[in-house]
């Protein structure tokens, strides 16, 4: 057991897949949610800073949080799921927040740094995908 503490393989990669599956995805749908259902009040703060206009693009925010963010979560087409969240991040980031001071936007920063983790991670044995796509 020591040896495979202090070792430099993965202990189980499908489980490491399926939590970070679980926390990543869990905090965006808990984010996104609570933009669902507070989405009167906070739209009309929402600014356009892509130049698509607001309602779009809180819209397409909470595509990315709240119904890729359930998909990452269950492990059905991760890789596919964590692109708009990406986006979202990077927008979030490097534009919305640009000139914030980093404590703002650091939160951010980490779902940026996490979303390329999950994409090259991919779902693993436990997730939706495996059950649908047992062929892969």
């Amino acid at each position: 057991m020591t040896n495979r503490l202090l070792s430099y393989g993965s202990l189980n990669t499908d489980i490491a897949a399926l939590l970070l599956r679980l926390i990543f995805g869990g905090l965006f749908v808990y984010y996104g949610y609570n933009k669902i259902v507070s989405y009167d009040q906070i739209l009309p703060m929402f600014g356009d800073i892509i130049g698509i206009g607001s309602t779009l693009s809180f819209n397409l925010v909470i595509f990315a949080e709240f119904f890729c963010g359930l998909l990452v979560t269950i492990g059905l087409v991760t890789r596919l799921s964590v692109i708009p969240v990406f986006i979202t991040m990077i927008v979030t980031y490097f534009v919305a927040h640009a000139n914030d001071a980093f404590q703002v936007k650091n939160l951010a920063f980490v779902f940026l740094c996490l979303c390329p983790v999950v994409f090259v991670l991919g779902s693993g044995k436990y997730s939706a995908d495996k059950l649908l796509f047992k062929n892969n």
